[in-house]
């Protein structure tokens, strides 16, 4: 993973200072938690903390709402998006995968004389 998305991953942030960048109230915050749609990590004394990402998150659940989305319509877009995602993933792996294997077969190509030559 790269520095700027460790930096943005990395949980510092308490509810408080959440609440404050967002404008949302704790409860709206265990809520969006609660629904599966944040997944903040805890820290030794079991404290939420957030990260950058979770705060873009919890900003675009609220832009959601304000469009008119409901929840489960914003569970929607997000499993549709991690679905999406993966996909793209394992069509990229699969794109890697059929280019090595079109390299090695042009070098083994190369490597035997064609029909009616031969080798002295």
């Amino acid at each position: 993973m790269r520095e700027k998305e460790l930096r943005r991953n990395l949980a510092v942030f308490p509810i408080g200072s959440v609440m404050k960048l967002t404008d949302l109230s704790a409860r709206q915050i265990r809520y969006y938690e609660d629904q599966e749609l944040i997944t903040p990590l805890r820290n030794e004394g079991n404290r939420r903390m957030y990260s950058l990402n979770d705060m873009d998150r919890l900003l675009e659940i609220k832009d959601y709402l304000a469009e008119g989305h409901n929840i489960a319509a914003i569970k929607k877009i997000y499993a549709e998006r991690k679905a999406k995602s993966q996909q793209t993933i394992s069509e990229k792996d699969i794109r890697r995968a059929l280019h090595k294997d079109i390299l090695q077969q042009s070098r083994f190509a190369s490597s035997i004389p064609s029909f009616g030559q031969h080798r002295p």
